[in-house]
This record gives C-alpha cells, sequence and structure tokens, in this order.
C-alpha cells in the first residue's frame, strides 16, 4: 500500500465528523459570530476543516486564513478546495496558488494558503482573529510554551479540538501483553518527540489553558471511533486505519525492549482484521472553546 499523508487527512473526515464534540460546536455557534469572520486556522492541512464549516453552515462569510508548514499540504490545499467547491456547486475564484473565493447564494468565503512553521506566522501577523482554530494539532507541540503564541492569534475565541489524550484501544485482542506494550511505547513516542507533544495534552489542557490566561467556555470529549458496518468500513475509514497502523510501524520499529517479530506479526494480523471488516479503533481525544484574555 502507498502512504500519501494528504490522502489520509482526505480518509479521516468522516472520522472527526463524527467525533468532534457537538457540544463544544454548538457552544461555539451560540457565540453568535460576527459576519463577516476573521478566521486563522493553524496546522490547518489540505483544508478540510474549512470544507466542514461550510457544508455545516458554521461560517458563510468570511476571510479564513490556512496555515501550515508542509509544502505539500499547502500545494494539495490549493488544488482540492477549487475541486470540492466547483464539485458542489460552488464558484470559484482564483488569485495565483494561494488566494481563493468560493461562494454560493448563502456563502462567500475568501480563502489565504500560507506555508510558513506556525511559530514564524505568529511572528508576522498583524491582524489577529475572531477565531483561532487548532484541529489535531495542539497535542504535536510544547503546550504550556506554545499556546500564549498561539492565543496571540486572535482577538475574541479558540476552537481547540481533536487533542489526544492517553487512550488508544484495538479490538479485538490479539495478545494482553502485546497489545498493551505497543499501547504504552506508542504513547511514549509522543512524549518523547524532539518538537514537544504530549499523550496526555487533552487533560492537560484544562490546566494549561488557565495558566495561559484563557476562559474555557466549553469543552468534552471528541473521541475516534471507528468500526465496519455490515462488514464494510464507511467512506475512505479503511484507508484511515491502514495509516493509523503506518504510524504505529513508523513510531516503534527498531524499539530495542520490542521484539521485532511479534511486532510484525501484530501488524499483520490488525491489517488482516481491517481486511475482514473486524478492527475497531477507538482513541480518547479532547475539544475546548475558549476565550482568550
Amino acid at each position: 500500500m502507498e502512504y500519501s499523508f494528504s490522502h489520509y487527512l482526505l480518509s479521516k473526515q468522516s472520522v472527526d465528523d463524527r467525533a468532534l464534540n457537538k457540544d463544544v460546536l454548538n457552544a461555539l455557534i451560540a457565540t453568535r459570530l460576527p459576519q463577516p469572520l476573521h478566521v486563522i486556522e493553524v496546522g490547518a492541512g489540505i483544508g478540510t476543516m474549512l470544507r466542514r464549516l461550510i457544508r455545516w453552515n458554521v461560517i458563510c462569510e468570511a476571510e479564513y486564513v490556512l496555515v501550515d508548514a508542509m509544502a505539500e499540504n499547502i500545494e494539495y490545499a490549493s488544488a482540492w478546495i477549487q475541486q470540492w467547491a466547483e464539485g458542489v456547486g460552488f464558484g470559484c475564484q482564483r488569485s495565483g496558488q494561494c488566494q481563493l473565493r468560493v461562494w454560493d447564494t448563502t456563502h462567500d468565503v475568501r480563502i489565504q494558503l500560507e506555508r510558513a512553521d506556525v511559530f514564524d506566522f505568529i511572528q508576522k501577523n498583524q491582524e489577529p482573529a475572531d477565531l483561532l482554530i487548532a484541529h489535531a494539532f495542539l497535542d504535536l507541540l510544547p503546550i504550556y510554551e506554545s499556546l500564549p503564541k498561539l492565543l496571540s492569534l486572535t482577538k475574541g475565541l479558540a476552537w481547540l479540538t481533536i487533542n489526544f489524550d492517553g487512550m488508544t484501544a484495538l479490538e479485538p485482542i490479539i495478545d494482553a501483553a502485546l497489545d498493551a506494550q505497543i499501547e504504552r511505547l506508542y504513547h511514549n513516542t509522543m512524549d518523547i518527540r524532539s518538537t514537544g507533544g504530549d499523550s496526555r495534552s487533552g487533560r492537560h489542557l484544562f490546566a494549561h489553558l488557565r495558566s495561559a490566561g484563557a476562559e474555557i467556555l466549553a469543552s468534552g470529549a471528541s473521541d475516534w471511533v471507528v468500526h465496519a458496518v455490515n462488514g464494510k468500513y464507511p467512506d475512505e475509514e479503511a484507508y484511515f486505519l491502514h495509516f493509523i497502523l503506518h504510524f504505529f510501524e513508523e513510531s516503534l520499529a527498531g524499539r530495542a525492549e520490542l521484539d521485532a517479530t511479534a511486532f510484525s506479526s501484530w501488524l499483520n494480523e490488525r491489517r488482516a482484521q481491517i481486511g475482514r471488516g473486524e478492527l475497531v479503533y477507538i482513541a480518547h481525544q479532547m475539544d475546548f472553546l475558549v476565550k482568550a484574555q
């Protein structure tokens, strides 16, 4: 199987759609966001959150800035957003590779694609947004030091979603001791990542947000739950599961404390479970809506 990170981001759209905490989302909607709305999304990937918020009518008239450090994500987003918009009947106007406008009778969204390290972007940004979005991103950073800088990007609200919180479950069990060891070692790779990260970022965000002077307006679980229906995974969720196993393989290959033969057999059996529609995957995460200081 070929592994494409852009394809992974596409494949997890339906997973995220289910996972996003609807109470936290409704709290965001209830704030009566200003129109037009200025949004900055950091770690924005290929633009799937933008698509979701337009589809769900959370944003109608907006200036939307997507920030991502990966050139391939920005390049993919530039083509994919236009393809999606035109495919559902939106008008789409392009100004170079990094500026688009999509509209219909009820939406008018101007999009700026920014390839930049998030902290470099913070240094140069001149206008704080009405809404900051960080989706499946904060748990990749040294959160305590990063939060005050990130929150400087908003003059009001921050919607911080899919923050991993220390629990991964794969069913059915293959070998209870081996499963537990792999889960523990996988979480450990998040805690020792050179760029920062925290395998329990969800629960730790309560204290980190208070320390940063932010007021938590709403919070709740946003768990990924993936299983087959009538023997088949919805949409592209089989690919999503294969990519999750790819993350395990990349993260744990060569770990001295993990028997390489046993790990290889474990991966092969998990992949076979996907093929049979048997694998169930659960990851515990947290969403927050906060008001910046």
